[in-house]
């Protein structure tokens, strides 16, 4: 709850009008934030799915059958959205946007690149994340870096900082550090139970060695 709410609050920061002029209306934006709720949502269901279709369907947990849960997914979405960009004649304004980038079409291309290769990546590590520890655990540390952008933002863009960003990043590293405390309690929980389940049957076996 506390990594939802911490990743909610980024939604309701101030925007510089001067840098965004568009104006969205409060419809617009209140089916923005249900979308981005929705959406936050289904991830969570996803990578549950996926720890399913692990356990009922592939039956296997090696590299291979990571790859294969990344690679072949990721290509229905690409050929989706390719399909979309050519129906849609939006295929048709990417010239215009390599034109209009301030650094340049080398660096268009090589930021898309860069983009869907550090995606791949972290498709690679939460599916990894899920096989090693839980589904579980693998939305926690995707939460969680989610208010770390916008410090990062300020670090390397100079963006401004401001209240919203310094909770939502309290909150998640909050929400993160219970789960990981949850976790050692459970952890230790476990090891008292084993513990005295093996001093009842050793006793259990020495009652029944002097009978």
């Amino acid at each position: 709850m506390l990594l939802t709410i911490s990743s909610t609050l980024l939604v309701f920061q101030k925007q510089d009008d001067s840098a965004n002029p568009t104006v969205v209306s409060k419809g617009k934006y209140a089916i923005g934030f249900i979308c981005t709720v929705a959406a936050s949502a289904g991830y969570g269901l996803l990578l549950s799915l996926l720890q399913l279709a692990f356990k009922k369907v592939v039956k296997s947990e090696t590299f291979t059958a990571v790859m294969d849960m990344v690679i072949y997914p990721c290509l229905v979405a690409s050929c989706v959205v390719f399909v979309g960009l050519f129906v849609s004649n939006k295929w048709k304004t990417i010239p215009r946007e390599m034109e209009e980038y301030v650094l340049g079409k080398v660096s268009y291309v090589m930021t898309l690149v860069l983009i869907a290769i550090a995606w791949q990546v972290f498709n690679i590590g939460a599916i990894g994340l899920i096989l090693e520890a839980s589904s579980l655990f693998s939305n926690a540390i995707s939460v969680v870096g989610l208010p770390i952008v916008p410090i990062l933002a300020v670090v390397f863009f100079h963006d401004k900082m401001d209240g919203l960003k310094v909770i939502s990043l309290v909150l998640a590293i909050w929400g993160f550090l219970s789960y990981v405390y949850q976790h050692y309690l459970d952890e230790c929980q476990s090891k008292t139970d084993d513990r005295r389940t093996n001093v009842v049957s050793i006793s259990s076996a020495s009652s029944t060695g002097n009978h």
